[in-house]
């Protein structure tokens, strides 16, 4: 496996397709037109049975993708991930079982928190880069602008009710590396495997930072 162009998810890219694939047919196009679209960084989430063969998929057929995997509780899901070719793993939130499942998986991941507390007690345990979730349901850039100032030291992937009006707001914040979302993934387009439109959103999202301008 190559390792990663960027020692840090939060560094490899400003936005990341949070991504459900319901048929595995799908997910190798779909990844495709992300990548073409500019956003080669790609979670697929654990929530279908077709899932982690989503994810061998993409890694044996889409070279440029960066692909890794979300929605992690359990050390067992952790393992199966790394088996299918995850290169990056992230979960919406931790315990101590299983943050050292994923330390100790080799490859970068973050650990979800959505308090003050969650995020010392990874600081405690030498863990900065975390996902925020979920994000605007947890208090948003308020929140996260809030924690900059005792916390600056950690360092957040936003996800969670997160589209393009809200997004660059989001990267303009000193500690968000970048953000997840799914708006470029919407159903209608899936359903019709209509790749163009998800290549065409894609692009637009991966124009977005603060101020709206290529990052």
């Amino acid at each position: 496996m190559a390792p990663l162009p960027a020692a840090s998810v939060l560094d490899l890219a400003s936005v990341v397709p949070v991504v459900v694939v319901e048929e595995l047919v799908d997910a190798v196009p779909l990844a495709r037109a992300l990548v073409a679209g500019g956003l080669p960084v790609i979670e697929v989430t654990l929530r279908t049975p077709v899932a982690l063969d989503a994810i061998r998929a993409v890694a044996d057929a889409v070279p440029d993708a960066v692909v890794g995997a979300g929605t992690l509780i359990s050390p067992g899901q952790v393992s199966d991930a790394l088996a299918a070719g995850a290169r990056f793993l992230v979960s919406p939130g931790w315990t101590d079982v299983l943050l050292e499942s994923m330390r100790a998986s080799g490859v970068p991941f973050l650990p979800g928190v959505s308090t003050t507390s969650e995020v010392v007690a990874l600081l405690e345990r030498g863990v900065r880069e975390m996902k925020f979730f979920p994000a605007q349901a947890a208090g948003g850039t308020a929140y996260l602008k809030s924690l900059s100032g005792p916390l600056p030291q950690a360092r957040f992937c936003p996800t969670g009710g997160i589209g393009p009006a809200n997004a660059p707001e989001y990267l303009a914040l000193p500690n968000v590396g970048c953000v997840g979302g799914s708006w470029m993934l919407p159903a209608d387009a899936i359903a019709a495997r209509d790749w163009d439109r998800v290549e065409a959103l894609a692009r637009q999202a991966s124009a977005l930072s603060a101020g709206g301008t290529c990052r």
